[in-house]
């Protein structure tokens, strides 16, 4: 099956082993939530969230199922609250939402639980590693009672790897039994090095992630939280560059959203939007100039209505750029991409003074604007629900898993399958085709 026009290759699926959740040993204490009014019903441990919904990919007879184990409250946990301390932090680039998630992980550890001890490790893994240089920040619920309100993340984040052992004796230093993880891929990747670290030593000690990334990228979970945040913003902006698009006489209004591999952010906006002329994603290859590039079909389109809209993902057309020193890398090991927003703004300008065109550009970047905001309603339904999910799974003794969302279910996701591959926009797909439907390109 497909997600949000996600490519989907039927050969590359996961089975059944891949799809198994791993577990620190038996759950041997009642739950505190056992008898408690209100309280949403534990999980039934023989339920399975079918991967597929088709029923033409339904499994054969007598073959395992490939299906997720949904999330939710256990009947019987793992660790014994009273004498557990539990450790948070958030890495990598900011995203709406992260405050909301470590609110919600602390109110619920805290009133449904009742855990004693948090803390949150200031500046991501490097605070982890290096305790004495970030001192903890510990955690109660009069601490993040508004967190929520805010952008940004108050426990700080950082880039780059650390070493895992050391974050390993940090965690048994500080007697902490249970670390919440937000983050993308390359956190969550650090997420899992550290779990397995934790299982060379024997220890018993859990690892559950959040997913957090802003392009909604990662595999196997429908949403990660900060997305719809972000669509909602980009809408906003690409509105505000149409109307200076549309306020000159041939006005080009180009805005780059965020995506550095995938899509979406720009895919979805455009949608939103319904303004956009061209909608420049990286799955998508497209050439300048000749008959069939951007620069002649901007042309075309000002001869005739005098104004145009271009939304461009930060990752797409990077091959278009000049060639020059080796990329650059960041403390994360990312290659830095190229600016292509600024290089197609300056390209439009050219052609336009060439072709005798009176034209011209405005040119909006607003992605750290957009990364930095508090989240809408959407995301923060769903942070409340992530870091909910990801304390009952915690609690249960489930590690180097995070919290996903499937067929419309919570459940539980092995961090190595969700960081196999990078969640990618499919050009064949419908939601693609919607937006060249949206934006003209197809008649």
């Amino acid at each position: 099956m497909t997600v949000d026009g996600a490519a989907d290759d039927p050969g590359r699926r996961p089975d059944a082993d891949a799809l198994a959740v791993r577990t620190l040993g038996e759950c041997r204490h009642p739950s505190p939530l056992a008898g408690r009014p209100g309280h949403e019903p534990f999980v039934d441990e023989t339920r399975r969230v079918l991967l597929c919904s088709d029923v033409t990919e339904l499994a054969a007879p007598g073959a395992p199922a490939r299906a997720f184990e949904p999330a939710g409250p256990r009947e019987r946990i793992f660790f014994d609250p009273a004498r557990l301390t539990c450790g948070i932090l958030t890495c990598g680039g900011l995203c709406p939402g992260l405050n909301n998630v470590v609110r919600a992980i602390v109110l619920r550890l805290s009133h449904a639980y009742r855990v004693r001890r948090i803390l949150g490790f200031r500046y991501g893994y490097a605070g982890l590693a290096h305790p004495e240089l970030h001192e903890p920040r510990v955690l109660a619920p009069d601490v993040v009672e508004s967190w929520h309100e805010r952008g940004g993340t108050a426990l700080g984040s950082s880039r780059g790897p650390q070493d895992p052992g050391r974050m390993v004796e940090s965690l048994q230093r500080l007697d902490v039994g249970l670390l919440f993880v937000i983050g993308g891929d390359g956190g969550l990747r650090g997420a899992s090095a550290l779990a397995g670290e934790i299982a060379r030593r024997g220890l018993a000690v859990g690892v559950v992630g959040v997913p957090k990334t802003i392009d909604n990228d990662l595999q196997w979970t429908w949403r990660s939280f900060g997305f719809e945040t972000a669509v909602d913003a980009a809408r906003g902006v690409l509105e505000a560059a149409h109307e200076e698009a549309c306020g000159a006489w041939n006005g080009v209004g180009l805005v780059k959203l965020m995506g550095r591999h995938s899509g979406f952010i720009a895919a979805h906006a455009t949608l939103a939007s319904g303004d956009v002329d061209f909608c420049l994603v990286p799955e998508v290859p497209f050439a300048l100039d000749g008959p069939g590039g951007l620069l002649t079909a901007l042309e075309a389109r000002l001869a005739v209505e005098h104004h145009a809209l271009v939304a461009v993902a930060e990752g797409a057309g990077q091959e278009l750029l000049p060639a020059g020193a080796p990329p650059a890398r960041d403390p994360s090991g990312n290659v830095k991409l190229k600016d292509v927003g600024t290089f197609l703004r300056d390209r439009i300008t050219a052609h336009l003074a060439t072709t005798r065109i009176d034209g011209v550009v405005r040119y909006i970047d607003p992605s750290y604007t957009i990364r930095s905001l508090p989240t809408n309603s959407f995301d923060s339904q769903l942070c409340l629900a992530f870091g909910q999910h990801a304390v009952h799974a915690g609690m249960a003794g489930r590690t180097d898993v995070l919290v996903g969302v499937w067929n419309q279910r919570f459940t539980h996701v092995p961090i190595p399958l969700a960081v196999a591959a990078r969640r990618r926009l499919d050009p064949r797909g419908e939601l693609w085709q919607r937006v060249l439907e949206s934006t003209g390109r197809v008649c």
